[in-house]
Formats: structure tokens, sequence, C-alpha cells
């Protein structure tokens, strides 16, 4: 007996509160929140929904609501029976137990940095983080040891020493346990090794150039070399952190989606220092919009667990009721929480680099053997083809109004990308914005080495640019004596929306119809991507290829004060052609557009 949906909206409350779709077992299927619950169960029962919602509805055998005495409520109440019900129709995150923190313990005259996991900071020493993986806690340590030689045995091995162990001769402990070093020097690198871990890494080098010119007066080089290894170091670091501001408490969000795969990272930033980040693949089940999909996840990642919320949570999308999120994130951490996409400087570069994390977790995704495998299979039946291709290629053609034409050759394989076989070729010779006398040119140079006996032949040939480009590949093909190779025209829908796109098998009177979730029509709009991607990059290299000086001396701007000023603050010219841009405008009489100027040369 399917579900009397109009008999049961005749009799729900229009109040705020929280709703469980049941299946015909009484197992829950979905969890939701509304403002107003009638309106919100009525979109249910209409004729707009996808497909995926409309599998949900047509498994709904009930329906069960609690009313709320606020959105906020029922907000909160949400992400409680997710937690405990693990709906399969919502986004499902793993739980935490415990964070990983670097600790330091006050009961010992020479502490060590040690990785510790806890629920919360306790009153038996100084708790640093948390960080959001025991990776970063570890390579955190790894570093401070290193720069600061830090002891990292445990207390038992501590106190049985009878001379330096191996850390010592290989430059990462100063031998505490044999005294070769006092408690107060100790405790100042210690003390150095935790502002650093709090973001406070700009202070120690101050302190640490003040201390390398003093020794150098002194006539003590030994010494000033160590600390202007340090202070390189140092550099290093601080540029490995991106941005190093000392305050500023922040998680950022970033969602990338591709076809058929969508990852959502998470940048954890505490007193301005990024500490790492966590990767998700959570299933969008109801194939919800971004902005729906990540306030879904944000909610459930702190409201559904027991998770630090600090005071800063950035989004890479406008998120779908930010005020009530927000305001419900303020009430669980008793604090004012900012929400919010709309960021600049160093914040709006955290959310950058969190971007660049999630679509480099998602490319791993999509290269995954058992995903490519399944994806050629399909492809080989919708393409009629007695064994899988063995072998795709790709042209895309990219310019700027005709300007520094390149066309790309990108090639995959049962691995995925081939990026060795990838082939770039600047177009010379044709008129501009001629996009088909460039694709001509690109495949007579590709193929006619195949004839002389050189490359490898394809199995499935691209072309993104539909029937045009189609025809005119068959033309290249004829003229060229070219057999055996399976010819595919992508051609944008209206919207250019991934999922609409049209396919031509062979000729333009054949289309080839893939549903939009068709692991064949993900791998080739994946493949059509890398080639447009690939293009790019070329025709931008190409734009914008010009001499560049490779040195101090040579670049407009830099004169002798500020050459010095550099060398001094990097600790010499390799720490300033190490350096970021945002690093090199912080030197003293460096403006951010000479900072540019600077990186430019040195870099290209």
């Amino acid at each position: 007996m399917s579900f009397d949906h109009r008999h049961f909206l005749d009799t729900v409350s229009e109040s705020p509160g929280i709703y469980r779709m049941l299946d015909a077992q009484g197992d829950t299927l979905y969890v939701g929140k509304a403002r107003r619950l009638k309106a919100r169960l009525a979109s249910y029962f209409r004729g707009t929904l996808n497909a995926k919602t409309q599998a949900l509805v047509g498994r709904i055998a009930d329906i069960q609501v609690t009313v709320t005495n606020s959105e906020t409520e029922a907000l909160l109440l949400e992400q409680t029976l997710i937690k405990e019900l693990r709906p399969p129709y919502n986004i499902l995150l793993r739980d935490d137990k415990s964070y990983p923190f670097v600790f330091v313990t006050d009961r010992h005259p020479y502490p060590a940095l040690e990785y510790k996991r806890a629920r919360a900071r306790r009153d038996d020493g100084r708790y640093l983080g948390p960080y959001p993986s025991s990776l970063a806690v570890r390579e955190s340590l790894s570093l401070m040891q290193k720069i600061f030689r830090i002891r990292s045995c445990e207390d038992s091995v501590f106190a049985h020493r009878t001379r330096p162990c191996l850390q010592y001769q290989i430059e990462r402990c100063s031998a505490p346990c044999v005294d070769y070093i006092s408690q107060a020097d100790y405790r100042r690198d210690l003390e150095h090794a935790v502002q650093c871990l709090e973001g406070r890494s700009e202070q120690v080098t101050r302190e640490l150039t003040a201390a390398m010119e003093a020794a150098s007066q002194a006539l003590a080089f030994e010494e000033a070399a160590r600390l202007r290894d340090q202070i390189q170091q140092l550099r290093q670091l601080q540029q490995r952190q991106f941005v190093d501001t000392g305050d500023g408490d922040a998680d950022v969000f970033a969602l990338a989606s591709r076809p058929g795969a969508l990852c959502i990272s998470v940048l954890s930033v505490r007193q301005g220092r990024l500490l790492g980040a966590r990767h998700q693949a959570p299933a969008n089940g109801l194939d919800l919009p971004p902005e729906a999909l990540l306030a879904e996840f944000v909610s459930q990642y702190y409201l559904g667990q027991a998770r630090e919320i600090p005071r800063e949570v950035i989004t890479s999308h406008a998120l779908a009721d930010r005020e009530l999120i927000g305001a419900a994130l303020g009430e669980r951490a008793g604090k004012r929480v900012r929400l919010t996409d709309q960021v600049r400087g160093h914040r709006a570069q955290w959310k950058a680099l969190a971007i660049t994390n999630a679509e480099q977790q998602l490319a791993g995704q999509l290269a995954s053997q058992a995903q490519l495998t399944r994806r050629f299979a399909v492809l080989r039946e919708a393409l009629g083809l007695e064994t899988p291709p063995a072998r795709l290629e790709c042209f895309d053609i990219s310019h700027s109004h005709g300007e520094a034409t390149v066309a790309s050759c990108v090639v995959f394989d049962e691995n995925g990308p081939r990026k060795s076989d990838y082939r770039r070729f600047n177009i010379a010779g044709v008129a501009a914005g001629d996009d088909y006398a460039a694709m001509r040119q690109a495949l007579v140079r590709r193929f006619q080495r195949l004839r002389e006996g050189e490359g490898v032949r394809p199995d499935v040939l691209l072309v993104d640019g539909g029937k045009g480009q189609l025809n005119l590949a068959r033309e290249v093909f004829a003229e060229l004596g070219v057999e055996g190779v399976t010819l595919v025209g992508v051609a944008k829908g209206t919207t250019r929306k991934a999922g609409l796109e049209t396919l031509f098998l062979e000729t333009v009177e054949r289309t080839l119809d893939l549903d939009a979730a068709s692991p064949a029509l993900h791998l080739i709009q994946q493949v059509r991507d890398e080639a447009h991607r690939f293009a790019i990059t070329g025709h931008r290299t190409r734009r914008d290829k010009a001499r560049r000086t490779s040195t101090l001396e040579g670049i407009p701007g830099v004169g002798p004060k500020r050459r010095r000023e550099l060398l001094r603050f990097f600790g010499g010219l390799q720490g300033v052609k190490q350096a970021s841009r945002e690093e090199l405008a912080r030197v003293p009489g460096i403006s951010a557009t000479l900072a540019e100027a600077i990186h430019r040369a040195l870099h290209g």
C-alpha cells in the first residue's frame, strides 16, 4: 500500500521541527529539519524532483514528525538523530573519539615534545592543537626536533642514559640527558619550538636573527652559522604553513565535485597557523546542490559530533541556511561563531588552499583503479567494442581571442592519465580564432606521425566541439588513411552543464545516449575536462612567456639596501629564492607589488 501523502499533509503542523521518513520495515530512510514542516514535506510530493529524491519518495511508507520550539533546536535534534540512526540518504561522517595534540609536560626539568590523544585539554601540562590528523602532529614534531633539537625519547630512557644517543649524532637532539646543554638553554629552545607551534614563528625568527648578528660580531662564526640555518628552516616552515599571521582560529571547508564523485576538504587553522587537512567523500544520496550539501556537511561535522568549534568557519560556497547554522554553532560553542564564504587577505589564501586540496583529493579518487576499470568496461559496452579500449585520446583548443593558440592531446589508459604521452601543439599559420583550422593542424601533426610508423594508435579519439569537429576529424582520417579508431564528438549542452552533453558516435547522424549517472559518460567528461585543463595551461604559458632575470641585481626597484634586507631577512640568497610572494612582502621596504616582481624574476 502506497503512502497517502495528501491525508498526511492535511494533519502536519506549520511549526518548525524534524521529520523521519520510514520504509515498509520501519527503518529510517532520511532525517530532515524544517522551518515550516508542512511546506517542506509538501515539496517532496511535487513533480519537480531529481531522480534520487524520487527514489527516496518511492520507498516512503510513513513519516514521523517532531515539533520543536525553534529552527535552531530542530537543527540540533536533526544532527543527534542522524548520528544515532545513520539513515542511508543522509550524509554520514565518521565520529572521532579523541583528537591528536602536541603535549609538553610541566613535571620534568627537560620536557619533551610528545604526541598525545585526548578528548580535551587537561591540567598536567601544555596541549597544543588539536590537530586534524596524527600525521600533522608527527610532521610538526619532526620539524621542531630538527630545528630546535628537542629530545624525543621516553622519560625512562632519558633517566638511564650515560652517553648521547644517535639523535645527538645526527643533530636532532642537544643531549640534555648527559648535561650537554644547560637547563636554561634547553628551556629557551623548547619555548621557541612551542612559540612556532602556536603560530608565533615570526617572533622567534626575529630573536634568532638578533642572536645571529650578535654571534657574528663576537666572531662566533659556528654559532652564527647554526642560527642562520635555523632561520632558513623557519622561513621554509612558514612558507609551508602558507600563512603565519599569529592570530585567527578557523576551519575552512571546500567542496569539489565531478560527475560521479565529490570531495570535501577541511583545513584547520589555529592561532593563525595552518595545522593540516582532512578529507571526506560523503555520498550525495539526494543529488543536492553544493550549497545544500556543504550546509548538511558542516552541520553534522560540528553538531552531530563532539568537535571543537572555532570562532570562524569559512566555506567555499555560500551555505543554505547560513544564519541558522551559525546560530546553532554559537549556541553549542557558547561564543559567537562567524560563518562566511566571503573573505579577503590571508583568509582568502586559506580558502584557496582548501579548494586546491579538495580538487587534488578528488583527482585521486577519480584515478582509483577500481573506478577506472568499471568506467572503461561500461564505455566498451556503450561504444559496442569487443574489448575495453586500451588507449583514449582527446583533443582540445585554447586561445585568447586568437592569441597564442595551443592544441592539447591527453591520453588515458586503464591506469588513468598517461601524462608521459600528453602533447601540446603550438598552432601557427591559421586565422586568429579559427578553431577548425587549429584542430585540423593538430590532428594532422599527430596522425601524420602514426602513418609514418611513429607513436601508438588510440582505440578511441574524443574531439571536444561536436558536429563540426567530428566531421573535421573524419576528413583528416580519410586523408591520412587512419583506420581502427572509434571517433566520438562531445558537444556541450545549451547550459554547458555536466551531464547534458550530446555525444556523436562516428557520424553526426548517430548520437550516443548515456544517462547522466553513467560511468562511461563520467569517463568521457573526465578525459574532456583534462584536455581542456591541459590546453589552457599550455596557452597561458605560451602567452605569458617572457625573458626573466634570475638575480636580485637585475630586478628593477631592488637596490643595495633592499638586497641587504632580503638577504638578512631570509638568511641568504637561497632563502630568498624559496620564499613565497607573501613572505617576500613581509620584508621591510618590500611592497606587495615589488614582492610579485621579485618572485617573477626568480621563478619566471
